[in-house]
Formats: C-alpha cells, sequence, structure tokens
C-alpha cells in the first residue's frame, strides 16, 4: 500500500511538474475523457482545472467504507446478513482516482466502473438473506413519496423487502433468519432526505431483535455546513423524525451514534452499531457522487441546492421535477413574466411521474451556475411567496410544515420577515445542536 501511494505520488509530481513548464506555451486541452481512457493518462488537464491545493487530496484519497473490503468481510463470513441498500450501495474498481475529479464530466466518464455491495459480497460467498430497500426502491427508479412493494430482484434473485410503503421499520419477522444487518446508502445530509429516517426504524427493529447494525460511511456532500430550522418534536414524519436543524453537517455513521447517545429510539434501546469509516475525508472535503442518490438529484448542483429548494415541495412551486434539471430550477405559471424570465415546460419522466404543473409552462429562475452554497438561501423561497400571483394557495400548509418542521417558517415569511431576521431565530437552536452533534463526530 505504501509502494503504490509513493508511485501514486511521484506520478502526479512528475506530471504536475511537466504542466508547469508548458503552461507557458501550450494553451491545455478541455477535451472531454472518452469512456475507455483512464483519467491519469490526462493529468494535465485535471491539474489545470483544479486548485494546486487539491494535489494534496490526491496523495491522500478518500475511500468510502465499502470499498474496505479488508475491514469488515471478517465481520460477515458464517453470518446470515441483510443489506440495506439501494443504487448508491457500490464498490468502485478505482476509488484511488476520485480525488482527481472536480468536473461533473470528469466524474462521469471516469467513476461508471463499480460493482454493487450485494454483487460482490454474493462473489465472496457472503451468505446474504434479503435485501431491505428505502425510499425510491433497491434499484432507485420509484418517485418521490411513492409506495414501494417488496419484490425479487432479477439479477440475484434475492427477496427485497421495501422500507418505504406501509412497513417503514424491518418487522421482527422478517429480522428472524439474520443475524447481521449492513447499512449502505449515500446520503446528502438534509433532514427530509428520508434515508436517516429508514437508519432510525432500522437501528430501533435490530435493537428489539438483538442483532448488531454495521454501517459502511460514505461521505455527506452537505457535510461542509449546518444551517436552517430545527425540527419541532410534535412535527415528526417520516419526513422529518428527529429535532435537528434542516442542514446537519453529519454522514451516515456520525448520525448513527447520535441517534443512540440521544436515545431516539425510545424505551431505554440501543442498538449495537459498528461501523466503516471513510478513509481520508473531513466536513470540508469536497466529494463528487458518482450515482445520482435518488431519481430527482442527477448532479452536484442539484445535491447542493436541494435543501434550500426542498422548501417548494410544500408550495405550489415546481422545483424541476418533470425536467432533466430537477432542484436546478424553480417556476409557476402564476409567476410574472417580467420577473421570471427563464421558462420550462414540466412533462412527466423518470422520477416525475406526475410533475407540478404538467404541460404548462413555468416562469422562474435557472440556478445552474450558482456558486456552492455555504447556507441555504431563503431568498428564492420569500421572493416566490413574493411574487406569486396565488398568495392564498402558495403554501401547502400540512405539506411545508413537515418539510420546515415547525410552522413558524411560513408565518415568517407570510408577515413579511427577510431572509436576516428569519435565519436570527435560528441562531440559538443551532448552536445548542452544535454542541450536541460535537459529541458524536468521527471527521473534523
Amino acid at each position: 500500500m505504501v509502494f503504490i501511494r509513493n508511485a501514486f505520488k511521484n506520478t502526479f509530481l512528475f506530471f504536475f511538474i511537466l504542466f508547469i513548464s508548458c503552461v507557458s506555451g501550450t494553451k491545455t486541452s478541455s477535451r472531454t475523457l472518452q469512456d475507455d481512457e483512464q483519467p491519469i493518462q490526462n493529468q494535465k488537464n485535471i491539474v489545470s482545472e483544479t486548485q494546486i491545493q487539491d494535489s494534496v487530496d490526491v496523495l491522500a484519497p478518500v475511500i468510502v467504507g465499502a470499498n474496505q473490503t479488508e475491514l469488515y468481510l471478517p465481520l460477515l463470513q458464517n453470518k446470515k446478513v441483510a443489506i440495506v441498500g439501494n443504487q448508491t450501495s457500490v464498490i468502485f474498481k478505482f476509488p484511488n482516482l476520485k480525488p482527481l475529479l472536480q468536473t461533473e464530466k470528469i466524474a462521469a466518464n471516469s467513476l461508471n466502473q463499480y460493482t454493487h455491495l450485494v454483487d460482490s459480497l454474493l462473489a465472496r460467498n457472503i451468505k446474504i438473506q434479503k435485501v431491505f430497500a428505502p425510499e425510491h426502491g433497491f434499484r432507485g427508479k420509484a418517485d418521490a413519496g411513492e409506495l414501494v412493494a417488496d419484490e425479487k430482484d432479477i439479477k440475484t434473485g434475492l427477496p427485497i423487502i421495501s422500507l418505504h410503503g406501509k412497513n417503514k421499520k424491518p418487522s421482527a419477522e422478517s429480522l428472524a433468519d439474520v443475524d447481521i444487518v449492513v447499512f449502505d446508502i449515500q446520503d446528502v445530509g438534509a433532514r427530509f432526505y428520508t434515508y436517516i429516517s429508514t437508519l432510525h426504524y432500522v437501528m430501533q427493529a435490530c435493537a428489539e431483535s438483538n442483532i448488531p447494525v454495521l454501517i459502511l460511511d460514505r461521505p455527506n456532500p452537505n457535510g461542509h455546513y449546518i444551517d436552517g430550522p430545527t425540527l419541532k418534536p410534535e412535527h415528526s414524519s417520516f419526513v422529518g423524525i428527529h429535532p435537528i436543524p434542516l442542514v446537519h453537517g453529519m454522514t451516515i455513521a456520525e448520525y448513527a451514534k447520535m441517534i443512540n447517545g440521544e436515545g431516539w429510539l425510545g424505551n431505554d434501546l440501543k442498538c449495537e452499531v459498528n461501523f466503516i469509516p471513510v478513509k481520508n475525508y473531513t466536513h470540508q472535503t469536497y466529494y463528487s457522487l458518482a450515482i445520482r442518490p435518488s431519481p430527482n438529484l442527477p448532479n452536484d448542483r442539484s445535491i447542493n441546492l436541494y435543501p434550500s429548494l426542498g422548501f417548494f415541495e410544500g408550495t405550489t412551486i415546481n422545483a424541476g421535477r418533470g425536467t432533466e434539471i430537477q432542484f436546478q430550477i424553480f417556476g409557476s405559471p402564476d409567476f410574472p413574466i417580467d420577473q421570471y424570465d427563464f421558462a420550462y415546460t414540466p412533462q412527466p419522466n423518470f422520477g416525475a411521474k406526475y410533475p407540478k404543473h404538467k404541460g404548462e409552462v413555468c416562469y422562474g429562475k435557472d440556478l445552474r451556475k450558482t456558486e456552492r452554497l455555504a447556507s441555504i438561501n431563503l431568498q428564492w423561497l420569500i421572493d416566490a411567496y413574493n411574487n406569486s400571483n396565488n398568495k392564498e394557495g402558495f403554501f401547502n400548509t400540512k405539506s411545508f410544515t413537515i418539510h420546515a418542521g415547525n410552522t413558524k417558517l411560513q408565518e415568517q415569511i407570510q408577515q413579511g420577515y427577510t431572509a436576516r431576521e428569519i435565519k436570527k431565530t435560528w441562531i440559538k437552536d443551532l448552536e445548542i445542536f452544535k454542541k450536541i452533534r460535537a459529541q458524536y463526530l468521527i471527521y473534523e
């Protein structure tokens, strides 16, 4: 391992020096890598598109928990295993290349080589009993909120038990033939993204059945900040189950520690949780997802904008569902054209069978060139309400409340509060949460 890392380091430094020596007389090529090329062969182009500081990341590549098979395979040998996973539960074939990739074009071409965790474990003779599937299903194709039925995986023949239908919690019966549960799902760090609710119910069921949970941890792409209104317990739901801010800044493993530590499982339950941490990761590490974590989060931009635009789910505003640029735009037929000059027409598509304003021209904003956010942008929501020609019907109060986690945010917007004034009311709760969060952190 040391030899490989040193060789890689020397290769990188050689090409970096070559780039510096040539940059004054040669314009760097910006062509997209072809599918059959390895990014390491186009090192000069990669260096030209990244900051010099990123070379540090290259020497210490981010390696997700699933890729560290040497640490967890011994824990699964001769055990009856259940997997909680979806399309993001993969082992990358070239994990060391990921920190080189700072543009979506490069990431898409080089990280499409991976094996699914289930397939990999079966190939290593691990006895998998079944798969538990979260919202969007095992293959990640179901609409948001769409009930997912139990089924059988066509490729492996394994039974798939849905945790997003009438049963959001594994039953004692479904765990009766299981010795250990492996949880491996890529989260995006927003309270109303339901994978952490699934984590809660899996831990609760396993605690009740005295079954350990092994978490293969993954980075949080929105782990670089904490922001938003804190959920009030009376508004707890599957869309937000714990009293945390909208953006919590934790990985799945860290969050599991918090669930146990704060006693959120109820009845004095504690789940036995082990985890494989991400190597060479901090909460400030930029991490680009190679696989969309759900149908309507297609790329890094949408994932970064999701905490801010997710509020629109509880309003009449379309946030890009029914287009190919979900959560990168928003709009409505009720907006004045002179205020919102971007236009699009939502149509049923992958991940959105019934989008808001289907077939209607929506006027709104295109946010694809927005700089990466490190806080929630409330101004888009406030402006949308103020400019709407349908203020009475703008909020779906029940839906907006469960997304916001309280009734106060809607009231503040309707009463004309500014974004700055609203955010001041979050400060006390955020400070309390940060102190609690600090007890459970694995990464800096």
